[in-house]
């Protein structure tokens, strides 16, 4: 791939929509997202244990 040149179009990053910056910085969304990662954890280990 080449270099993209200075103000070309491939040569800024993607800028999240409001949607995603909504989600990303709603609170009750990230406490959702770790309680159902942690539950996976959880089933994970425990089934490793038997």
């Amino acid at each position: 791939m080449t270099n993209p040149k200075p103000y070309e179009q491939g040569y800024f990053p993607p800028v999240p929509t409001s949607a995603t910056r909504f989600w990303r910085t709603n609170l009750l969304w990230q406490v959702w997202r770790l309680l159902r990662i942690n539950m996976k954890m959880v089933r994970v280990i425990r089934a490793s244990h038997r």
